[in-house]
């Protein structure tokens, strides 16, 4: 991975995966710096950005949020740097304050924002479209189709952000982003771009006299987009039938043709600039067109500007697409949906679908890794909440812990926003406990979260003395989008050692009391969660306990944990299959030749929780010393 980000082989063909050919394309373009909040499907970006740093003498960090990662780099761009942002379609929504000032003000050296969305949503809580963000702040947004493009088009953003002062934001998509290609590798540069000493009249101040101004950049960048080369057309001169396809949803495309045999009277037009849209090259095609599909993730955006094209220019079209029934109006696209989409605009009565895969794979409940501190966490939670006389609120927030609103945390959440509202939502109720709400009010998030947007609103449900508990699930890392550094672990994106800020420390300083636990000891936090919940007022509990995965890879031998079967009564226990039923973890599982229970030493990672909860103490724990 290393070398074929920075080796220097021009046209040299690499297999690359997308996020390792935008960092290619980064390190080609000769950027000075590089900012992110890890956010899957783009976390590998700033990751495999930060090894590389100190060989191409650029900086990289990870960002405490995305609000901060975008702000730098728009203040670098005062000194004429180059600056990459890398942010997924949530971090888009964070940034927007920033996004709109900055594209009013402009900027001097290039910034390019990297924004990774999400269809159907595989390690997201929404399938957010970003390119309804790029239009809200008049900010040219370009869009790869394979990795090829995804490499090229960094350098050409990067050109087009110091041409027009703006910033430009090249969305991608998971199957870019995760998928891999073959991609010929360009030039390296001898040294990042050239930097200049920011001078006594440079200005990036929003104030709304620019507005016009930036408007009419945005005009030049459409004069632009009419002859961009990542534009692509395809098929008859002059198509009755026309596909128009962003992303993947090209590569999807072209296979159903070849297919479907229909490239003789269907036309495919492949656009990269998807805002603003280059409108005399459209209507080049839109012209003779009578029916065009629109492929496009995951909104109609497309669908509905060309729409207004063709009725601008009074041209009568049926369009057909996400909005009408043509595709799927949620989720991301396939080459089976794309196949049958193409077939009924080719006429092609006799294709067929035929079953994928998926139709047949069974379902499975997403669950938490064995030996997931957070598991124990809200069994104990919930186990603690039973005793009140009204059964209490539970609000959270994003990360490995929203699987707590499914069988895997016992149900326990009743409330889940965006990330960092969960202190905000818990505060808000908290405050109604005054006034005749009887109920205990809880909620959680994690130590990167904590730092991310956690903070703001502790401070403001401290200030205002808020009823509630906040458990701050510290697991000493970003588990969920691959364990990322933050600012309480003590190490930057470029490896460097730093001093490790302590979320107690700072909740004190905020002014909360705060209570350390383990949720591995069952009886011990069994016995403080009882006795915070029966505290008024704002209350910290930090259930300290590192990552099962991340521990895995530690140097210490796991403790054996194992049942004995002569102890366990099997189906004859009151338990009802308890620890495999219930509790739930991977490593606990049913041996069926026996009617017993037992433990898959492939899965479990000797945490031991399960040895603590069997009423019958048939699981034991032996070992667990240091190598």
């Amino acid at each position: 991975m290393e070398w074929t980000i920075t080796a220097d082989a021009p046209g040299k063909v690499c297999l690359m995966q997308g996020n390792e050919a935008v960092v290619r394309g980064a390190v080609e373009a000769g950027i000075n710096f590089a900012a992110s909040y890890p956010g899957s499907p783009s976390s590998q970006v700033l990751g495999m950005l930060g090894k590389i740093a100190r060989e191409r003498n650029f900086y990289a960090e990870w960002s405490t949020n995305e609000v901060c990662a975008l702000e730098a780099c728009i203040g670098v761009s005062l000194a004429n740097a180059r600056s990459l942002c890398v942010v997924k379609q949530n971090g888009l929504l964070c940034v927007a304050d920033a996004l709109h000032c900055g594209a009013q003000h402009g900027i001097k050296g290039g910034l390019v924002i990297i924004t990774s969305d999400d269809p159907s949503a595989h390690s997201s809580t929404n399938e957010f479209d970003s390119r309804y963000q790029a239009m809200s702040a008049d900010v040219p947004m370009l869009e790869p189709t394979n990795m090829q493009e995804a490499k090229d088009m960094i350098p050409y953003a990067f050109e087009l952000s110091e041409k027009t002062q703006q910033m430009v934001i090249v969305r991608l998509t998971t199957r870019v982003c995760h998928g891999r290609g073959n991609v010929v590798l360009g030039e390296l540069p001898e040294k990042p771009h050239q930097m200049q000493q920011v001078g006594e009249w440079d200005r990036l101040t929003c104030v709304n006299y620019l507005h016009e101004p930036m408007l009419k950049k945005l005009d030049n960048i459409q004069e632009v987009f009419e002859t961009c080369p990542y534009n692509h057309y395809e098929g008859p001169e002059q198509p009755k039938k026309l596909v128009i396809a962003g992303g993947t949803g090209r590569l999807y495309c072209h296979e159903a043709i070849r297919r479907l045999e229909v490239g003789g009277e269907i036309g495919l037009l492949s656009l990269a600039t998807v805002w603003p849209l280059p409108e005399n090259y459209i209507l080049q095609y839109l012209r003779s067109a009578e029916q065009v599909l629109v492929l496009e993730e995951v909104d109609p955006v497309l669908e509905h500007n060309l729409e207004a094209i063709a009725g601008k220019h009074r041209l009568n079209i049926a369009f057909s697409g996400r909005s009408n029934g043509a595709l799927p109006r949620i989720g991301e696209l396939n080459p089976d949906i794309v196949m049958n989409a193409v077939a009924a605009l080719a006429d092609t009565p006799d294709y067929e679908k035929k079953a994928g895969v998926a139709d047949t794979l069974p379902v499975r409940d997403l669950t938490f890794c064995a030996g997931c501190p957070h598991r124990a966490t809200f069994y104990l939670l919930k186990k603690a909440l039973k005793y009140e006389k009204n059964p209490g609120i539970v609000v959270g927030d994003i990360g490995c812990y929203i699987m707590s609103s499914q069988a895997a945390g016992f149900w326990a959440y009743q409330a889940c926003n965006a990330m960092g509202s969960g202190v905000n939502l818990a505060e808000g109720l908290g405050q109604l406990t005054a006034y005749g709400l009887d109920q205990k009010v809880v909620t959680m998030c994690g130590d990167s979260t904590f730092f991310h947007t956690i903070i703001p609103g502790l401070v403001n449900a401290s200030y205002h003395h808020a009823n509630m508990l906040l458990m701050v699930l510290d697991n000493s890392a970003t588990a969920m989008t691959g364990f990322q550094p933050h600012p309480g672990t003590g190490i930057t994106a470029m490896g460097d050692q730093t001093q490790a800020m302590s979320i107690e420390k700072i909740c004190e300083a905020i002014g909360c009391q705060v209570t350390i636990a383990d949720p591995f000891d069952v009886k011990g936090t069994s016995k403080i969660l009882r006795e915070l919940l029966d505290q008024d007022g704002l209350k910290v509990l930090i259930m300290k306990q590192p990552c099962a995965t991340l521990m895995s890879k530690q140097t210490t031998k796991r403790l054996k944990v194992y049942v004995d079967q002569d102890i366990c009564y099997g189906d004859g226990c009151g338990c009802d299959k308890f620890c495999s039923r219930v509790w739930g973890c991977p490593g606990n599982s049913w041996d069926f030749t026996k009617n017993k229970a037992q433990i898959d030493p492939m899965s479990c990672v000797g945490c031991g929780v399960c040895a603590q909860l069997c009423p019958s103490g048939a699981i034991k724990v032996e070992g667990g010393e240091e190598e």
